[in-house]
């Protein structure tokens, strides 16, 4: 594997960043500047290599397959996921030593491990987002009993608030939270949750009446009486899983309503909103990491194909820009503009490299090789992950109006 910043010949002989590593030539940037982020994008692009590995039986049968429990890549998948004080960190590698769970360091490794295969690393066990939610929303008591329900490594998790007739549009849901003399019921449906119909434990949002602030997350494990869940067929990302999910009064107690402890303003949509922020880079860094396992497979295939190098230096910036926005939400939980920029810029990538291959490699090309075939369909997936296109030039547009004056001449 070739290290980061250096000019390596790759299998084809030909000078690449290599698996893992950016376009050879390229100025240095936000993660090469920093050698410890420098070493765990490395260390993850190695373990990386093994959901590769799985992607084909993954897609193929999503039901039965899957990245095995105890290899090196599911522990990292799980670890980087962890809050630092259930971490492990006896048993780290090296390359995950001092690492805090900061935004800025998940995406560097959503972007690696997407490299090896988005499918596989979405199906894969762990906190995932719910993990955020709770982290941000839960009491200690919340905070231990879902951490410890994800422990065994096998244990899947959902984050449902995509709904069928609103999409992701946390202020339009329907799904109905509802108090009587002897308990609260939950009644309403989800569709297109990862992992939802065979997850273990995880977050729904629910409304208790009309107004924003009463938007709540609630901390739902399975099984439960009036819970039903489908997995959905789907043409691509099939490892993700996704499903649809029905409440019929679904029976909860106040102690797995998130939030409790906070102010009204910082409960439910609160952490819905800070969520949304670093999951839209993580998807943005998802489709980057696609696109340049496209590129990788490509330079193998045909390795003076033509337009290739202006594709990977596309892809290095679109990474940069990721690696940028999550910098700024470390740096400020709600920057409006920056993780919308980086998801607008990265879902439409693998898209334009999808295209590019087809014509790269002639007639029969994509089909001829299974992963880049796979990888094809994939790439439309993102665009519809964490709202569309024209959702993320809204919010651009918002962030920008918004600013202050401040932040208007740090841009100029």
């Amino acid at each position: 594997m070739s290290t980061h910043g250096a000019r390596t010949p790759g299998r084809d002989g030909h000078v690449n960043g290599g698996f893992g590593g950016p376009a050879g030539g390229c100025r240095p940037g936000l993660v090469d500047d920093d050698p410890r982020l420098n070493a765990l994008r490395a260390g993850v692009a190695e373990a990386a290599r093994e959901l590769r590995e799985h992607a084909l039986a993954v897609d193929a049968d999503p039901e039965h397959a899957a990245l095995p429990a105890g290899s090196a890549a599911a522990a990292l998948i799980r670890a980087a996921a962890e809050p630092e004080d259930r971490r492990d960190t006896t048993a780290a590698p090296d390359f995950l030593k001092g690492y805090t769970g900061t935004c800025l360091e998940r995406v560097v490794a959503t972007l690696e491990l997407a490299r090896g295969d988005a499918g596989t690393l979405l199906g894969a066990p762990g906190p995932a987002l719910a993990g955020i939610v709770v982290d941000a929303l839960g009491s200690a008591e919340q905070r231990d009993l879902f951490h410890s329900r994800v422990a065994d490594g096998r244990t899947r998790t959902f984050f449902a608030m995509t709904e069928a007739a609103h999409g992701s549009d946390a202020t339009a849901l329907e799904t109905r939270l509802e108090r009587h003399p002897d308990g609260l019921t939950l009644t309403g449906s989800k569709r297109y949750i990862g992992n939802a119909a065979r997850a273990g434990i995880g977050v729904v949002f629910a409304r208790t009446g009309r107004s924003p602030l009463t938007i709540r997350a609630v901390l739902v494990e399975r099984p439960a009486g009036g819970w039903d869940g489908r997995r959905l067929d789907t043409l691509g990302l099939r490892g993700a899983y996704l499903s649809e999910l029905t409440f019929d009064a679904v029976p909860l107690g106040e102690e797995q309503v998130l939030g409790q402890h906070l102010p009204v303003s910082r409960r439910g949509l609160w952490g819905a909103l800070q969520t949304f922020n670093n999951v839209r880079i993580q998807v943005g860094a998802m489709a980057v990491g696609t696109a340049l396992a496209m590129l990788d497979r490509v330079r193998e295939l045909a390795p003076g194909a033509a337009g290739l190098d202006v594709l990977r230096a596309r892809a290095e910036a679109a990474a940069e820009l990721a690696y940028r926005a999550a910098a700024e939400v470390d740096r400020d939980p709600d920057p409006r503009a920056f993780p919308s920029m980086a998801k607008l810029t990265g879902a439409r990538l693998p898209v334009a490299v999808a295209h590019w291959a087809a014509a790269a490699l002639g007639p029969g090309g994509l089909v001829a090789d299974p992963l880049l075939e796979k990888w094809a369909r994939d790439a439309y997936g993102f665009e519809f992950m964490e709202g569309t296109s024209n959702m993320q030039r809204v919010h651009i547009a918002d962030g920008h109006l918004r600013r202050t004056p401040r932040q208007a001449g740090a841009a100029s």
